[in-house]
């Protein structure tokens, strides 16, 4: 056995620490910031101080609205001249006006009350995010939504913002979507009865052939969970430790563990063949990570998973950015900049703090801000191009140079029927009438150029796997394939009004995200097109709008990639510094916190830097 490293071994325990907010006596931080966020705000300043605010995402307006409510004066500062929200983007621009889709966040699922309960606050409605496809006349969610209900580790009152709604019941998961890899297709369902005509595409062993992946993942993972919680004998359900052993046993973890890729773990520390850990990452959205830290994939095993339940703001993700956008300019402490881009940074006349910033519509034209304090929440991957003096500290200089940032893009393509809804009398009614009364292919423009590419793409002779595929007949959830599309996600609900939906045929991250960043919109329309003709067949292409929407994250002029994914070692290496204020600079965004491109994370640091400002400013803030 090594010997324990005294300096990792602080920096692991102190990192256990941050990721369960555990606070510095040992009480609940996310209750704690529960009660900020949505019940009490901040009290109001003794010493009311200007900030200034750098970035206007979910963080900035959060932190801009907590400051400002408690009497500080803000100015936010924006480089995109047309909207708020930074990642939170929903597109809107499709043959049908009523018809939206999601570029960036999409489902907030029930273990994040922060980013829940504001949506309650701010009193947009929120139902069901369908993640595994439903029986839609099953369940009862007609009625008011359960409350959000978060129960402290640190033994305090449970935190709710509303009665039980016991009427209320989700409906019942079907899995009637589908799993296309190495040729061979069949519903997720039929692949949890009898996985072996999945598996036997990958070479498994023939044992292993019997395990869905899910199964493997999860066995392979159990030794991981046994650092920190126990399997009740009487429920069969893993229970935390005691609070001292939980907190230790997350330190010891992190200690073992940071150094390994998820490759590296499952390869090295659980000992699966490379088919094995090749199937594993196809059919449960690990491939494109696997080469990256072990720790990112581990805790986004409880963030997507079959058995959460998930939630969706109705009318789109924007909402939640545009209303709480109102409230920050409601309260008449804020000036809201946009359209300017920071390019230096610094601070000087003891604490006072500065910034340059260049007009994205002009170059030439620059502006400056000054203020008794700043939060900057852009990402580390933008702050890499602004000048800044004086220097950071060491760490955080190679944090913002080093911290990785992952990308991811999306491909979503309209269709004026809900075609994977369809029973086999539904098609035959539906192209029925389409042929009856046929429809004009486009002239020109996006639409027409998509086609051109589908129909270069098209294999010489007819499929005919697409001529005979069955109805899909499903209502939400996701297919997984091995084909470039990799998850394909089904809307969850019909928009009012309308017939058709918008389908996201192609979500992927790292690696599989950058072979679409290289394609121009109607080139990845066309292979997207392509992707789902694959798995649905041709007549789906009845029902093409010849609209689509695609956003890459990484190469969005603002984001610079998806969200930071840490590699192997960095969480030790960086994070502790990442949160921590140089002078009075202080940090927020999803990067500074462990809950890594969730919008509960860019919430968490809100909260958080909003409480360091209010403290330095004598209020009372974070301890």
């Amino acid at each position: 056995m090594q010997p324990i490293d005294p300096e990792r071994w602080e920096k692991a325990q102190l990192l256990a620490r941050v990721l369960l907010r555990v606070g510095p006596k040992n009480e609940d931080l996310t209750k704690k910031y529960l009660e900020v966020l949505v019940d009490d705000g901040l009290p109001p300043a003794a010493k009311p101080r200007h900030v200034l605010v750098v970035g206007a995402g979910i963080a900035g307006l959060t932190a801009s609205w907590l400051l400002a409510r408690a009497g500080h004066r803000v100015t936010l500062v924006e480089a995109n001249r047309n909207r708020v929200g930074g990642r939170i983007k929903t597109f809107r621009e499709f043959e049908d006006p009523a018809q939206y889709a999601e570029a960036g966040a999409m489902r907030l699922p029930d273990f994040h009350p922060l980013v829940l309960g504001l949506v309650d606050l701010l009193k947009l409605p929120r139902r069901l995010f369908y993640n595994v496809d439903v029986d839609p006349k099953s369940g009862n969610t007609s009625g008011p939504v359960p409350p959000v209900v978060y129960k402290p580790f640190d033994g305090s009152d449970t935190w709710r913002n509303g009665p039980d709604q016991p009427g209320f019941k989700s409906p019942d998961k079907l899995s009637r979507t589908w799993m296309r890899t190495n040729g061979t297709q069949v519903r997720r369902a039929d692949y949890a009865r009898d996985p072996r005509a999945i598996n036997g595409g990958f070479e498994l062993e023939s044992w292993r052939r019997r395990k869905t992946a899910s199964d493997m993942i999860n066995a392979a993972l159990d030794p991981v969970r046994d650092y920190y919680s126990t399997v009740d004998r009487e429920t069969k359900q893993r229970v935390n430790k005691p609070f001292p052993e939980w907190v230790e046993g997350w330190a010891h973890l992190i200690y073992d563990l940071d150094r390994y890729s998820m490759w590296g773990y499952l390869k090295e520390v659980a000992g699966l063949s490379d088919n094995t850990i090749e199937a594993i990452g196809t059919l449960e959205n690990l491939t494109s990570r696997l080469p990256l830290a072990f720790f990112h994939s581990f805790l986004g095993r409880s963030d997507i998973n079959p058995g959460a339940t998930y939630w969706e703001i109705a009318g789109g993700s924007d909402r939640l950015t545009d209303v709480l956008k109102e409230r920050v300019l409601e309260t008449g402490n804020v000036d809201l900049v946009m359209g300017q881009r920071m390019i230096r940074l610094g601070w000087r006349d003891g604490e006072r703090v500065w910034i340059r910033t260049v007009a994205e519509e002009d170059s030439t034209r620059t502006a400056e801000y000054s203020a008794d304090r700043a939060i900057v929440t852009i990402p580390f991957s933008s702050l890499r191009h602004v000048l800044i003096h004086p220097g950071f500290s060491y760490k955080k200089r190679r944090a913002i140079i080093e911290l990785h940032y992952d990308s991811a893009t999306k491909v979503l393509l309209e269709f004026n029927r809900r075609w994977w809804e369809f029973k086999e009398e539904d098609w035959q009614r539906e192209l029925a009438a389409l042929a009856a009364a046929p429809r004009e292919a486009p002239e020109g423009g996006e639409g027409a150029e998509t086609r051109e590419v589908l129909d270069a793409l098209r294999p010489p002779a007819p499929n005919p796997a697409a001529e005979t595929q069955p109805a899909d007949h499903f209502f939400g959830g996701g297919s997984v394939t091995d084909n470039p599309n990799r998850f394909i996600y089904y809307p969850s609900h019909p928009v009012p009004g309308s017939p058709g939906g918008v389908i996201l045929a192609s979500y992927s991250w790292a690696d599989d995200a950058a072979r679409w960043d290289s394609l121009d919109d109607a080139e990845r329309y066309a292979y997207a097109l392509r992707g789902l003709v694959a798995i649905h067949g041709e007549r789906i292409l009845s029902f093409y709008s010849d609209r689509g929407a695609t956003q890459s994250w990484l190469r969005n002029p603002y984001a610079f990639g998806e969200a930071a994914v840490f590699t192997p070692w960095q969480l030790t290496q960086f994070h502790l510094d990442i949160p921590t204020p140089e002078g009075p600079v202080h940090f927020a965004g999803e990067h500074t916190s462990l809950k890594h491109a969730w919008i509960e994370g860019s919430l968490e640091s809100a909260v958080r830097a909003a409480l360091e400002v209010h403290a330095a400013a004598g209020g009372e803030g974070d301890e």
